[in-house]
């Protein structure tokens, strides 16, 4: 209906036409008045309605000699069948016609002016209103494709954000446009894919970790038949360490997949740790809450926070545990007196099988690099973070940041 009446207005817009008719009834019934004034007094009058009504311009003038002739013409017929009584519609010759004139009963001329009488199309009120409709319909449906786009690209991104291959997370939605949905239905497909290489890692994991122990227990029993004590010793202690890296192998991978999170008493399980070094004569001091309950799996938080404490205390003789508690987060503080460890490798750190620099080289008796790996994976599998900083003076601080997640 709007582009019909649009299409209507368009095929007419040329036509001239008066301003509105409410302009022209009010020139009319100002020329009557003014036709009933008496003579002496329609100049005082039609100054005092041009004061009340600016928006008019009226002028009271002589008649001419002569009266020019009406034009024939759509608007002269509508002005022409608003006049009754004493007046009689005049033009002025171009280019002073402006306006509408009276012709009074006394052969003077009432002349009203608002504005030129053809007036351009688009300051209209039906031009208006289309503007501002097209403005509104642009608008809500800019509105509304905004906010169909977002909120799929939204729930995507939450979705990317918390998937993990530790844990079972939603797939992604395949919902809103077309695009979104290709993406989404790629990315879960990928999810899958990591979800299957991911299991079939473990599984050939598990049977390799099944195999060698067969062997390394025969090599050990074996070991015990070697008449040379010193090479006896040295054989049975690389079996050891076969044994334990492939544990701490098997730990690094395994963690976050075993066991569901339950609510520990975490200030207690890390002040166990310490005791358990301190019995071993290692100077380890625990400063921190006697209590603090927390969601997490207790075997790896034990694991983790062993790891720390003995990183620390293999380089350093003094070992300070903190755990601060804050609104959100859980820290647990391991500081030693060591060495410390340069700025450029602290993250080198993190990764596995990494032994650090001279300063805190290990023995052969002292691991294989992969305590802090599997500290950092077990920190990461519960939400949180595993940094290290440099202890005041000397010396190394790893900090183990856990969420306060208390069931």
């Amino acid at each position: 209906m709007h582009v019909l009446m649009a299409g209507y207005f368009l095929l007419r817009h040329r036509e001239p036409r008066l301003l509105a008719d409410e302009p022209v009834q009010q020139f009319v019934m100002i020329a009557r008045i003014v036709a009933r004034t008496p003579v002496a007094d329609r100049a005082a009058l039609v100054r005092d309605i041009a004061h009340a009504l600016p928006h008019l311009q009226l002028r009271l003038t002589e008649a001419a000699a002569v009266i020019p002739a009406v034009q024939a013409g759509p608007t002269r017929v509508i002005v022409r069948s608003l006049v009754e009584g004493p007046l009689e519609l005049v033009e002025r010759p171009p280019p002073e016609k402006t306006g509408v004139q009276f012709h009074l009963a006394d052969g003077s001329l009432l002349e009203a002016v608002a504005g030129t009488l053809h007036l351009p199309p688009f300051i209209t009120g039906f031009w208006a209103s289309t503007l501002l409709f097209l403005f509104m319909s642009v608008t809500l449906l800019g509105l509304w494709a905004g906010r169909a786009l977002s909120r799929p690209l939204s729930a995507f991104a939450r979705a990317a954000e918390n998937f993990d291959v530790d844990r079972i997370s939603p797939p992604f939605p395949e919902s809103g446009p077309e695009e979104v949905r290709s993406a989404a239905r790629a990315l879960n497909a990928m999810r899958e894919r990591i979800a299957a290489l991911m299991k079939d890692r473990m599984r050939m994991l598990a049977a390799i970790s099944h195999d060698l122990r067969t062997p390394i227990t025969r090599l050990r029993l074996r070991s015990e038949f070697i008449a040379e004590e010193a090479q006896r010793t040295q054989t049975l202690r690389d079996l050891d360490q076969m044994q334990s890296m492939l544990e701490s192998v098997l730990t690094l991978l395994r963690s976050g997949n075993v066991v569901e999170p339950t609510l520990v008493d975490v200030a207690a399980l890390v002040q166990l740790v310490c005791e358990q070094f301190s019995d071993c004569g290692h100077a380890v001091a625990y400063l921190g809450p006697k209590r603090l309950k927390l969601t997490v799996r207790s075997d790896e938080i034990r694991r983790a926070v062993t790891n720390l404490v003995e990183n620390a205390a293999r380089f350093g003789n003094q070992v300070q545990v903190s755990l601060i508690v804050s609104d959100a987060t859980a820290t647990i503080e391991v500081a030693d007196n060591g060495p410390g460890i340069p700025e450029h490798k602290k993250s080198v750190m993190l990764e596995p099988f990494v032994r650090g620099d001279e300063a805190r080289t290990m023995d052969e008796s002292s691991g294989f690099g992969l305590g802090l790996s599997i500290t950092q994976t077990i920190a990461q599998t519960h939400g949180g973070s595993l940094s290290l900083l440099d202890n005041v003076p000397h010396g190394l601080r790893a900090v183990m940041r856990l969420p306060c997640v208390a069931g």
